[in-house]
């Protein structure tokens, strides 16, 4: 008989629920009040503490209005958060510790502060239906830019060289700089997760910062600045990344890789997202509330971007939907780091993305001289821009602008309402359709230092005062074909050439139907077959 109960009794402990009881800390049992007014840091850390001091297990949070300063998480921690239950940022900086991270980044000398950290631990998970507020309109100053604001501000989650994290179900909210900044982390989860964050300046939704192994799936945002962004702020790459099924708003650019580059992008695959309107649509502090771009794709500070695969993006908005960019900022992460080279920029892949709401800058794929994207395709995309640029703006000169910061608004009017492409190597559309609301003078498409380039069915309306359908300039290798001008009227010409070698252009099976002339050029192109009405 006691035999038996003693069998009995040892099932019963090994039972997950018993272990799971066994594992779970409670932080009221440790003194936490929830009351929304008592500020429970240090009955939290307790709590941390105790349960990482017995290998790991959950930090529960029963119900309750729970007012912190930082938490230093642990190995093998699991905050768990129910919906019940709400974390507020203490609004006091002086509550929060000074934080030096010990790898170097840019601007580690400035940032300093956060509510949830953890550096160099493992297996730690913040998961549940709860909010976590960081109050971050508390945190303000006189200055708007760098340097001097970034002193006293708190991220909401900062994560550094954490291996095996899993952020989950949570609403965040209101952070006093970016809301989540995860630096040279692997093994990343971030799923389900709701975001608001409109309370102060570099609002971002996410920082992914030389992270390696990241999925960022079934997430809501909507921020004043960036909203999911890959940075790379030190040597270390983003590296294996999966971004899916997402919703997101933000003033700035809701999809973006860069500003800072000096580590690179690799292998990166954005599908099934969703870029809309923000709800707060009558201000910003940066940026504009319809947003900057949709996508934006940027290496200026040296580092490499290779391997960027973006499909089945639903984007309404924001003024320009596509920003991909090789600049020259070569701004050192570090101290006497020495000269920063100009990076690279290739093997990326645009398709199926549908977009309303553009403005009339148009879209910009844009390299230096002597450094050129390559490998760069778009194709089966849709854009409606507003329409009405001029004849002066089709022809203006554009800078080169090396230097400045990459933003979409950065070179002001392309000469192309629709896709303006210069200096680059091994390019391709196919299956594009443009469209204006208000008529638009400037070509559909102006490739300009193109080297090896196919333009293939494009369908895309068509000014009658247009010069040209689509200019090409200081190119090799073009080919045209397949494309369905939509003319408002009679146009004047197909296509305008300059700079181009005689035997490096085939044009063939497109509609010139309509047009007084196929092009424009002091040469005589031979290649000219199949085209309707040539």
């Amino acid at each position: 008989m006691y035999k038996r109960l003693f069998f009995l009794a040892l099932i019963w402990l090994s039972t997950p629920a018993f272990a799971q009881q066994s594992d779970v800390f409670t932080v009221k049992s440790r003194g936490a009040k929830g009351d929304g007014h008592t500020l429970d840091t240090e009955a939290i850390q307790k709590t941390v503490d105790e349960c990482a001091a017995q290998g790991g297990g959950t930090v529960f949070f029963p119900a309750g209005k729970y007012v912190t300063a930082t938490i230093f998480l642990k190995d093998n921690i699991t905050l768990e958060i129910p919906a019940s239950t709400t974390l507020v940022g203490a609004t006091d900086i002086q509550q929060y510790p000074v934080i030096t991270p010990a790898i170097s980044y840019y601007g580690s000398e400035h940032i300093h502060f956060a509510l949830f950290y953890a550096e160099g631990q493992k297996n730690i998970t913040l998961k549940g239906q709860g909010t976590i507020d960081g109050q971050g309109s508390a945190f303000v100053d006189s200055s708007q830019f760098f340097p001097k604001n970034y002193n006293c501000r708190p991220f909401l989650l900062w994560f550094v060289n954490v291996k095996g994290l899993t952020v989950s179900g949570l609403h965040l909210r209101n952070s006093g700089f970016w809301m989540q900044h995860y630096l040279n982390c692997e093994d990343l989860l971030i799923d389900g997760i709701e975001v608001f964050n409109h309370s102060n300046k570099n609002n971002d939704m996410m920082d992914i910062d030389g992270c390696k192994n990241v999925r960022i799936v079934n997430c809501l945002g909507d921020s004043d600045d960036d909203g999911i962004t890959l940075k790379s702020m030190n040597e270390k790459p983003v590296d294996n990344v999966v971004i899916s099924n997402c919703i997101l708003s933000s003033h700035c650019n809701a999809i973006k890789c860069g500003t800072e580059s000096s580590g690179g992008f690799r292998n990166i695959a954005i599908t099934n997202c969703v870029v809309r309107p923000s709800v707060i649509s009558d201000k910003a502090i940066y940026g504009n509330p319809r947003g900057n771009s949709g996508i934006t794709l940027a290496s200026v500070d040296g580092g490499q971007l290779d391997g960027i695969v973006i499909d089945n993006i639903r984007i309404d908005g924001p003024q320009v939907p596509i920003f991909l960019r090789l600049g020259n900022r070569a701004r050192p992460y570090k101290k006497d780091q020495g000269e920063v080279p100009v990076g690279t920029f290739r093997n990326v892949q645009l398709s199926n993305i549908v977009a309303t709401g553009a403005s009339k800058l148009g879209c910009l794929v844009a390299g230096l001289p002597g450094h050129e994207l390559d490998n760069v395709h778009l194709s089966n995309i849709s854009i409606s821009f507003a329409g009405g640029g001029t004849l002066e703006d089709a022809q203006r000169a554009l800078p080169e602008n090396e230097k400045k910061y990459p933003d979409a608004e950065q070179f002001g009017l392309n000469n192309a309402y629709g896709f303006q492409v210069r200096h680059v190597r091994n390019f391709s559309m196919h299956n594009l359709h443009l469209s204006y609301q208000k008529s638009d003078d400037r070509p559909a498409v102006v490739l300009n230092d193109v080297d090896q380039a196919i333009v293939d069915g494009v369908t895309a309306m068509h000014s009658a005062k247009s010069e040209a359908y689509i200019r090409v300039t200081a190119s090799k290798k073009v080919r045209i074909a397949n494309c369905q001008p939509r003319l408002q009227s009679t146009g004047s010409m197909f296509l305008q050439l300059e700079t181009i070698p005689q035997t490096d252009l085939v044009v063939v099976g497109n509609d010139l139907r309509g047009f007084q002339k196929p092009a424009k050029s002091n040469k005589k192109y031979t290649l000219w077959v199949g085209n309707i009405g040539q």
